[in-house]
């Protein structure tokens, strides 16, 4: 896991082919920010004789803050550091804990939807509405059509949603008695369970595991964790959880200047800083996730403990307030 301190910017202007390209690069460093500028100036080097070599070179790094699928270190601002584990503001703005090897599976539960069932009611009064407007040579006809269609559809809409929900297993069950059984399948393992507002976060406490390492990975198969997220620990060899509050979950817009990705121009800054002043304001009456249940039997690793204290204090996982 590589989350920098210092970052910085170089390009070069080259001639290929009779065309003048230009290449920029990023450069990282917890040195200072003239190291990291010395590393943009070497990757920027080794992109242009890639180029003039005629390999198909892209001209610049993609600014993504969290991408993991070029090498790339987490692009993000560093709030705070506990041991190896670093906090950080994502490109939205909430906190995020990163850690080299304690593990976090996050699992999200697919709730029924309305949004379908709205279309596949709306479609049909729609087209009735065509026919009649046809047939009457008048489009009003279909403006009614259209009015009564957007109301009733949604109406009906819910209604099947809620019948449709009670023919089917509670989903936050379903997801719960995976992570259960996991547990029991496993008892040597040592789990902490948290409810989130879309599903389970589950924390590994007995151990820890390298960052590549096959059996994490197969654990967080196990739970069904989001694929996104199984794929973007493996390229950023960290494990990940969001501590803060999703913005938009207390009322807030996504971090200001957008986009958020670090870094940011310094002029910039003050902008920043007052977002940030008014989500922390917003924010403090939420948490991020709530501490449920502790499955198995393994012994806590002191390590993962180190990493728990940090998580549960920043998520407020043991204090009774609204999720977010």
């Amino acid at each position: 896991m590589i989350v920098p301190e210092f970052w910085s910017e170089a390009k070069i202007r080259i001639v290929i082919n009779g065309k003048q390209r230009t290449f920029k690069r990023f450069g990282w460093s917890d040195v200072s920010e003239q190291d990291a500028f010395e590393n943009a100036k070497e990757r920027v080097a080794e992109a242009a004789a890639r180029a003039q070599a005629g390999e198909k070179v892209r001209t610049m790094d993609h600014k993504l803050a969290y991408n993991g699928a070029e090498g790339l270190p987490i692009r993000e601002q560093i709030v705070s550091r506990h041991g190896d584990a670093v906090i950080t503001r994502n490109s939205y703005g909430a906190l995020c804990l990163n850690t080299p090897d304690t593990v976090f599976a996050d699992v999200d539960v697919d709730e029924a939807r309305s949004g379908w069932l709205y279309w596949l009611y709306l479609l049909p009064i729609t087209a009735v509405g065509v026919y009649f407007s046809r047939e009457f040579g008048t489009w009003w006809v279909l403006g009614v059509a259209l009015l009564v269609g957007l109301f009733l559809s949604q109406v009906l809409a819910e209604v099947t949603a809620r019948g449709l929900k009670a023919f089917r297993a509670n989903p936050f069950d379903t997801a719960r008695a995976r992570i259960e059984k996991f547990a029991a399948d496993n008892p040597g393992w040592l789990l902490r369970l948290y409810r989130t507002p879309k599903g389970f976060r589950v924390l590994v406490m007995h151990r820890t595991f390298e960052p590549t390492a096959e059996p994490a990975f197969e654990f967080l198969k196990a739970l069904d964790s989001d694929p996104l997220y199984v794929t973007m620990c493996r390229n950023q060899k960290c494990f990940r959880a969001r501590v803060s509050p999703k913005p938009w979950r207390v009322g807030m817009e996504h971090i200001r200047p957008r986009p958020g990705v670090w870094p940011i121009n310094p002029e910039r800054m003050p902008a920043r800083h007052e977002w940030v002043r008014r989500y922390e304001e917003k924010s403090h009456r939420f948490a991020s996730c709530r501490f449920e249940a502790t499955l198995g039997s393994g012994h806590v690793d002191r390590k993962c403990d180190a990493v728990r204290s940090v998580h549960d204090k920043l998520c407020k996982a043991e204090q009774d307030l609204a999720l977010a």
